[in-house]
């Protein structure tokens, strides 16, 4: 037997125990779903706004359910998100309940809270029926909770609204209701008080679930569709994707066609999350599974898509699309020869992150590598950081930037680059200034909920990035809810913590894409020596442009090397020089051998060095090590 046809054998053998193991359960798992009709199923979804205690609920519902929770916030499994705290990515579990002497099963998704992970939350409701709409009752409602309610009601989702943390000293669920029912126009009697903390309450939530929820609304008798709403990748099955049974059933050894691609494939196993993978002979309507398939690449495991039998004609699944990606940043390897691992790792990740864009790019300076799109900086700091844990990976990830829509003028500038609208995410990609009639860049529409004795410094924070007030509302007498357009530039990078800061961490934040506007930006350009840098250009608004300026050739003076020759660093905006900082050269004492003489001795040797420096400034090439180039584009 050749190595290659053990590993495989090797790899078949683990995959039995696996399935053996995850089988191994007191109950069978397949014989029990038989007996759960389509009406004793509920498909739900818990959002809130960040640290409200989704993740904590959802540990005292698994516990209810008879599953044993060995940890807090169990379902958040990756390390980012034991480090963080925080949700990242939704998870799904299976429960089994007995409510009226009757078995019910319970499909829970866990999302994330944070405002960059909403895309998790967008792409969670597309199976579910209902949602609980968790509510801080110290906190009340925050731009996260408004945001997550409306997503929620836009799709018909009926809603069970909740009260968390009751126990705490400063609660005031009454208050808290009173706003529910304003904001939302939810009765004050349907809201459920808990405390999920200490478990005060918890009791009522599962069956305030199934006496409130719907029923998912399918037909059985249907040919089989499916909705395929999560994917992740095992390196012996290949790309699982994570499906909704919409209508009829899926059994093992049936073949599959996925609509987007047209490609065929055999069921090779189906699963139940309980949260271990739970391996079942079939998946019937309204219930939610893990189906493995033996797809090899994470490009067909498309988010959104419709999956149906092999030879039978159906619709299209309303689906969802993943949400654009608002900031964008180049990934490239630490060298060149963990460039082959670097892009698996990044396939493999955005595979399970389908908000990720990836687009190839290369830097002289850097090398090959890629231009990745996230929903914000949040979600770029933790795409790093799992590439990093999860992967191995050392990736160099530049500044984060924003793509500026650029309105082209001339007949041979716009053949030249495709038409006469074109984006730009890469400032060494802008065409000639001259030939460029108008900038667009994208602007957010934003939702800050602050204490009123804040408003001052909030309203501050707005103006100076060039934010301009659409409304203001009093949610009550201590919280008033404002909404802003802002140039998404001016909050990608530390908008969110000044904003924290200046509130000492009560205000929250909330914002949405709010379409291109024309903007009157600038392209800076570095030059040293008069040569430019086209890989430290980059845009800025051109109110900033000379402040922004000023602090670049700074820091260039600070990290480039001195060397031989003089090196002047200048910022440029076409021909005029917004700022310059001069780099001393390495001065060679040519008069230390002299010990006395004639001074026209010592003239000579300091002129004889004067005019070699000035051909040496002619000639020479500006060495800038590689350090430098990844400490200014990762500013």
């Amino acid at each position: 037997m050749s190595s290659y046809s053990f590993l495989k054998h090797m790899r078949t053998i683990l995959y039995q125990l696996n399935r053996k193991f995850s089988s191994s359960v007191p109950e069978n798992v397949s014989d029990r779903l038989k007996t759960i009709p389509l009406e004793r199923i509920r498909n739900f979804c818990i959002i809130a706004h960040v640290d409200h205690g989704k993740s904590t609920l959802a540990d005292r519902l698994l516990e209810k359910a008879g599953l044993k929770v060995d940890r807090p916030q169990i379902l958040d499994s990756l390390q980012v998100e034991k480090e963080r705290g925080i949700t990242v990515k939704a998870q799904t579990v299976s429960l089994f309940y007995t409510f009226n002497n009757l078995d019910y099963l319970l499909n829970l998704i866990d999302t994330p809270g944070h405002v960059d992970f909403s895309n998790e939350v967008h792409r969670s409701l597309a199976p579910c029926d209902g949602a609980i709409l968790l509510v801080d009752a110290n906190h009340g409602i925050q731009a996260q909770t408004v945001s997550n309610y409306f997503m929620a009601a836009t799709r018909n989702l009926k809603i069970l609204p909740i009260l968390n943390k009751i126990d705490l000293k400063n609660a005031n669920p009454e208050r808290v209701c009173q706003d529910l029912q304003s904001m939302f126009d939810i009765d004050p009697d349907t809201v459920l008080k808990i405390s999920a903390k200490l478990g005060l309450g918890v009791d009522e939530v599962i069956p305030g679930v199934i006496e409130n929820l719907p029923a998912p609304r399918t037909d059985p008798e249907a040919p089989f569709r499916a909705l395929l709403f999560d994917s992740s990748y095992d390196r012996y099955r290949g790309a699982l994707s994570l499906i909704n049974v919409k209508e009829g059933e899926i059994t093992l050894g049936q073949e599959i066609q996925v609509m987007s691609t047209g490609k065929v494939y055999e069921v090779k196993s189906l699963s139940l999350l309980t949260p271990v993978e739970v391996a079942v002979d079939k998946l019937s309507a309204g219930q939610v599974g893990l189906l493995g398939c033996n797809m090899r690449s994470g490009k067909e495991a498309v988010i959104g898509d419709t999956i149906h039998l092999k030879g039978t004609t159906v619709t299209q699944l309303p689906g969802f699309r993943p949400q654009q990606a608002m900031v964008f940043a180049g990934v490239y390897p630490p060298d060149q020869s963990k460039y082959v691992p670097l892009r698996a790792a990044i396939e493999k990740l955005a595979l399970n992150d389908s908000a990720v864009t990836v687009t190839p790019d290369s830097n002289s300076a850097l090398g090959q590598g890629w231009r990745l799109g996230f929903l914000g900086l949040l979600h770029m700091e933790v795409f790093s950081q799992r590439l990093e844990q999860e992967y191995d990976a050392e990736p160099i990830i530049t500044a984060p930037s924003v793509t500026y829509k650029v309105k082209l003028r001339g007949a041979k500038t716009i053949k030249a680059h495709g038409g006469q609208m074109i984006t730009i995410s890469n400032p060494a990609l802008l065409p000639d200034t001259q030939n460029i009639e108008e900038f667009q860049e994208p602007t957010i529409m934003a939702t800050i909920i602050t204490p009123t004795e804040y408003i001052g410094p909030v309203i501050g924070l707005c103006v100076e990035r060039r934010g301009t007030q659409k409304t203001s509302t009093h949610i009550d007498s201590d919280r008033v809810m404002m909404t802003y357009t802002f140039p998404l530039a001016e909050i990608v990078l530390d908008f969110y913590d000044r904003l924290k800061s200046l509130t000492s961490g009560y205000a929250s934040f909330d914002y949405e894409d709010h379409g291109y506007e024309v903007t009157n930006v600038v392209k800076l350009r570095i030059l040293l020596n008069g040569a430019e840098v086209e890989e430290l250009s980059t845009i800025v608004h051109f109110s900033k442009a000379e402040k922004y300026a000023r602090h670049l050739v700074a820091k260039l003076k600070d990290i480039i090397p001195r060397q031989m020759v003089q090196i002047a660093v200048q910022v440029a905006v076409g021909g005029k020089i917004l700022a310059r900082e001069t780099i001393k050269a390495y001065r060679k004492d040519v008069t230390a051998k002299l010990y006395g003489g004639d001074v026209t001795r010592r003239m000579k040797l300091l002129r004889q060095q004067a005019e070699g420096k000035k051909k040496m400034r002619a000639v020479a090439n500006i060495s800038i090590p590689r350090d430098t180039f990844i400490s200014i584009l990762k500013r």
